[in-house]
């Protein structure tokens, strides 16, 4: 099975997450925003916490969306306010995902969430989901991952 992992990444958990797929075989795609976030931390997650609240879609940078030839699609994405990230919203908005297996991993420093996980209920019903909880901090929560593939 072709799996592919579309992520976005803000403080590196993203792409630790990535690194355990592309090391299990999937084939990995980051995102990345045409204007960055704030570096600053705190700022970062307040003006990206807004983008989210408010459902925004981020531009980004060489975007490809090619999903052909894939058989599962794995999207990634930080917590943000209890939703997904802006960066995300774009990938969604961009692809046809209905005849694909699809699973969502998100992650979070603080938090479940359950508006983004409501969301993924709504939009996407045969999607899995799965949360990691700071997996910087806790690397086995990189485990969970492995079922994926």
């Amino acid at each position: 099975m072709k799996t592919l992992f579309i992520y976005f990444s803000y403080t590196g958990s993203g792409d630790l997450v990535a690194e355990r797929l592309a090391s299990k075989g999937a084939e990995v795609r980051k995102v990345q925003m045409k204007k960055a976030l704030p570096r600053s931390f705190f700022f970062g997650i307040l003006k990206g916490g807004f983008l989210a609240l408010t459902k925004k879609k981020s531009a980004l940078l060489d975007w490809n969306k090619n999903i052909e030839g894939y058989d599962h699609i794995i999207i990634g994405s930080p917590i943000w306010n209890a939703r997904i990230s802006s960066p995300i919203n774009t990938v969604l908005s961009s692809l046809s995902l209905e005849n694909k297996p699809l699973t969502f991993v998100f992650y979070a420093g603080s938090g479940t969430g359950k508006n983004a996980e409501m969301r993924v209920a709504n939009e996407y019903p045969n999607a899995k989901v799965l949360f990691l909880k700071e997996p910087k901090k806790y690397q086995e929560e990189l485990d969970k991952l492995d079922p994926l593939l």
